[in-house]
């Protein structure tokens, strides 16, 4: 099996995308509104067979934000309410998922650091956000914005 195929099949297995509905499960409606609202909302790293990392990133706004971490909005109501084009202060860590055995090389603290440094070329991002799945998503979380010394919030 190809990495591509492997990654979907990892992604949904531990995400459960594919059957939770209030979760971004990028089909192609959400990939387009993703890269209108910016090109850096997904990176990827790949080799000769494919990808080994797939990255999602949503840059929103504050209020959008909080109605967020309040559990006021669902994953998928946050996508569709932040508008392309808004001036956007906040950025939802969505998620990273590296195949096995690529992981705790650091790539996915990179991956996050330079999809950051892309978005805030045109937007004023002053504030982190994410929603852990694993104690592996919440370290990441939390040193990432160490390093970009970034306040960081969690959707409990």
């Amino acid at each position: 099996m190809k990495n591509y195929d492997r990654m979907l099949q990892l992604v949904n297995d531990f995400f459960g995308t594919r059957t939770d509905p209030d979760q971004i499960s990028v089909t192609p409606d959400q990939l387009e509104r993703l890269l209108a609202i910016h090109p850096a909302t997904m990176g990827e790293i790949a080799n000769e067979d494919g990808p080994i990392l797939w990255l999602l990133v949503v840059p929103t706004t504050t209020e959008i934000m909080q109605l967020f971490l309040d559990k006021k909005i669902t994953e998928l109501e946050l996508l569709e309410k932040t508008i392309p084009g808004d001036r956007y202060e906040a950025l939802y860590l969505c998620s990273v998922y590296v195949l096995p055995e690529f992981r705790k090389q650091g790539l996915s603290k990179k991956a996050i650091i330079t999809a950051v440094t892309q978005i805030k070329e045109t937007h004023p991002i002053q504030t982190l956000y994410y929603w852990p799945f694993s104690a592996e998503g919440k370290q990441l979380a939390i040193t990432t914005a160490q390093e970009l010394m970034l306040p960081l919030y969690e959707r409990e």
